[in-house]
């Protein structure tokens, strides 16, 4: 009962998947013996996959064959029960019969198994098949290249005299063989031995006269391994005779070849009919399809063990297992050494090219040097250069000109002599960084002329690279800005004083509107409520109408209360930046029905009044500017102080804009925040994208009031620092 044990074991299903999705289709593979087809399921199962949309399960089966022809019978009944209860809730949608046993098994036990699921075959002999048929069954046969096997051991060995067929015990496939060596009655003899493998077997094969080739037809298996079977037999005889087989099996164990499907081939054609068969097609609709195509196949040592020239192969046969040649054996050293022997040439190909090119470069760089001289010494530019210590080495005309007529002045480190005592320790400290990034970098000093006057400089350094490409460097090119600084300080007056004449007459406007409108409409009011007290009972629509202008005048006279904060803050003179900022987001979130978050910390009640006031107007420009173009109604503001200074963010998460293109347009708001912010020696930027939103960010020095005001700063000229890296 041994092989219904090892039956049941091998036949349990093997899913792909981990679990049977719901709408999941069902495939059986069901192989004729235990050996299978390693090669069949990594053909079969992606070419399905390909051609059937939606997942799809595999289960794999395996029948065993009881050597006992009296207890066949009751092996197969066995293993059809064992397949009943495994498979009993799978749907199965196609079973793959793979070989002749595995066709007529799922043919006979198909109803009690899987009923009336269609069967796809495969393997199975076109003269196996001949004159069969069953409904919902379709597949492929393929050929037994038994004839063609004949022709080519014939072929391969013209001096035959006789042919042994070791056909074992099977009748129909030694009839088959003695069908097709009648072809050549009269010409070579035909000697049967249809007895099982066995070592008497083996004599009378040894006993063969000479010029005898042997057509292989007795099946190896290790399915069982008894003291002698068909492989030892197999390889005794092929060292006595040359050894044919219509068995792939056989090749790789001394056959010289024959005549076989391709089984690639043969795999893809199955899958494509199943594949049709789960697209829905009927069995019945698909015919079955017959493969002809036999591929001449040999081993290339039985050719040389048996004397047999290559040229007497068919055309188009395959070679197998020929050793590579020399060239595939050491085509990487081969190649390696084509390609040393290749650099070598260009190598020297290249020095020597390199040779007259430095030449060439070199009469070049004496040209490209007179230039740079000509070029430097006519620029308006004060050029210099310097090496990686910082050392000058080289100052043109004009830069000679302007500190003096000693031409050894400004070199090596005598140049700091010439710099603004105030300004010299800024201007080493972007030297030594710009040495040790290796960055361009530019600063603003004031520079001796040869008449005693300081001049700004505005220089720009540049790194500069030697001819093998390490830093050599800086050139720098220095212009003189004193006229623009001086234009530059009388704007910056003019704005200034602007601003502070535009705020004096907000605070004018704001205390007329506070002090006299505001008071005058408060009067109105009360002279209406008490006319309205006066109206008799009677007087219903005159009484309603006294009450709607008595509404309508308590209205204007809230906004224009709020216009004079916005005009002039009385919180941000009494409570502070603050109360102040904080005040007007919840005015104007209550008018406006906003959702203003403010956060404030560690901001000191007495700031200077010029920066209380720049801070407070970013915010009113900034949250006005958002409720125009933001498209949203969620906005946030953050005042935070740190040791050296405050600073402010306003953001929104709205619609967003081009920064530089709101500028040149629309950008009347953004310039005067940055005026204001430029005015209290600030930084102001603003980031803002299509779509991502806005961010205004400002941050203002802790300076005292008397030093930012543009009273203060008349007739006083700052060193003004820049960095460009």
């Amino acid at each position: 009962m041994w092989w219904i044990v090892l039956g049941i074991l091998l036949c349990v299903p093997v899913p792909s998947a981990s679990a049977a999705e719901p709408s999941a289709k069902n495939v059986l593979i069901l192989f004729s013996s235990i050996e299978g087809n390693p090669h069949f399921l990594d053909i079969v199962e992606p070419a399905i996959r390909s051609r059937v949309p939606g997942p799809i399960n595999f289960y794999v089966a395996y029948l065993v064959n009881n050597p006992d022809p009296v207890k066949i019978k009751f092996s197969q009944e066995s293993q059809a029960e064992t397949f009943r209860r495994l498979y009993a809730e799978v749907k199965l949608d196609v079973v793959i019969a793979v070989a002749p046993q595995a066709l007529l098994f799922a043919v006979k036990y198909r109803d009690r198994i899987f009923p009336d699921v269609p069967i796809v075959f495969t393997q199975v002999g076109t003269r196996e098949f001949l004159g069969r048929t069953w409904p919902r069954v379709t597949g492929l046969t393929v050929p037994v290249g038994i004839g063609e096997t004949i022709d080519l051991a014939l072929q391969l060995n013209p001096d035959t005299k006789a042919v042994a067929v070791l056909g074992g015990v099977d009748w129909y496939w030694l009839a088959v063989v003695h069908s097709e060596l009648l072809r050549y009655q009269g010409k070579v003899r035909e000697i049967v031995f249809n007895d099982p493998a066995s070592r008497a077997l083996l004599e009378k094969v040894l006993a063969l006269p000479p010029q005898t080739v042997v057509l292989f037809h007795i099946t190896p298996s290790n399915a069982s391994q008894p003291e002698f079977g068909g492989w030892q037999l197999l390889a005794a005889v092929t060292q006595r005779w040359p050894t044919y087989s219509a068995w792939p099996v056989c090749l790789d164990h001394g056959c010289v070849g024959g005549a076989y499907p391709d089984l690639a081939k043969e795999h893809l054609s199955t899958a494509v009919i199943a594949a049709r068969v789960l697209s829905g097609e009927r069995p019945e609709d698909i015919p079955i399809a017959h493969d002809t195509y036999l591929q001449d196949r040999v081993d290339w040592r039985e050719l040389r063990h048996w004397n047999i020239p290559e040229s007497a192969l068919p055309s188009g046969s395959v070679i197998l297992y020929r050793p590579p040649s020399l060239w595939e054996s050491y085509r990487r050293y081969l190649i390696a050494m084509i390609m040393v022997i290749g650099a070598l040439l260009l190598l020297v190909i290249g020095l020597l090219w390199e040779r007259a090119r430095k030449r060439k470069v070199e009469s070049q760089l004496r040209e490209s040097e007179k230039r740079f001289r000509v070029m430097t010494d006519t620029t308006p530019s004060l050029v210099w250069m310097c090496d990686p210590q910082g050392k000058v080495t080289y100052l043109n005309q004009r830069r000679i000109e302007f500190t003096g007529s000693n031409s050894n002045a400004g070199y090596s480190d005598s140049w700091a002599t010439y710099v603004h005592p105030d300004d010299l320790k800024n201007l080493k400290d972007g030297m030594s960084q710009g040495l040790k990034n290796q960055q361009a970098f530019s600063r603003e000093y004031r520079l001796r002329r040869s008449d005693g006057v300081y001049r700004w400089m505005f220089d720009v350094a540049s790194p500069r690279e030697n001819g093998d490409g390490s830093f050599g460097g800086f050139i720098g090119s220095a212009v003189d800005v004193t006229d623009q600084k001086h234009a530059q300080q009388a704007l910056e007056k003019i704005s200034g004083q602007l601003i502070e004449a535009q705020e004096k007459e907000r605070a004018r406007i704001a205390r007329d509107l506070h002090d006299d409108i505001c008071q005058r409409l408060a009067v109105l009011s009360m002279e209406i409520e008490q006319a309205n007290r006066s109206v008799s009972e009677s007087s219903e629509g005159t009484k309603k109408s006294l009450e709607e202008i008595g509404q309508h005048c308590s209205e204007i006279a809230v906004d224009l209360q709020s216009l004079s904060h916005q005009l002039h803050s009385s919180m941000l003179d009494c409570l502070g930046i603050v109360a102040a900022i904080q005040g007007f987001c919840q005015e104007l979130s209550k008018q406006h029905e906003l959702d203003i978050e403010f956060r404030d910390s560690d901001v000191p009640r007495d700031l200077p009044k010029d920066i209380s006031l720049c801070l407070f107007r970013i915010v009113q420009e900034a949250l006005h500017n958002a409720m125009k173009y933001s498209e949203t109604d969620q906005f946030s503001v953050a005042l935070c102080a740190t040791a050296e200074e405050v600073q402010l963010v306003v953001r929104d998460t709205g619609a967003g804009f081009d920064v530089e293109e709101a500028k040149k347009n629309r950008g009347l708001g953004l310039v005067s925040m940055q005026e204001r912010v430029n005015l209290v020696h600030g930084r102001f930027s603003v980031e803002s994208k299509p779509g991502q939103g806005t961010r205004i960010f400002a941050a203002v020095p802790f300076v005292a009031e008397n030093e930012n005001t543009p009273q203060a700063s008349q007739g006083k000229e700052p060193a003004v620092v820049h960095q460009v890296t």
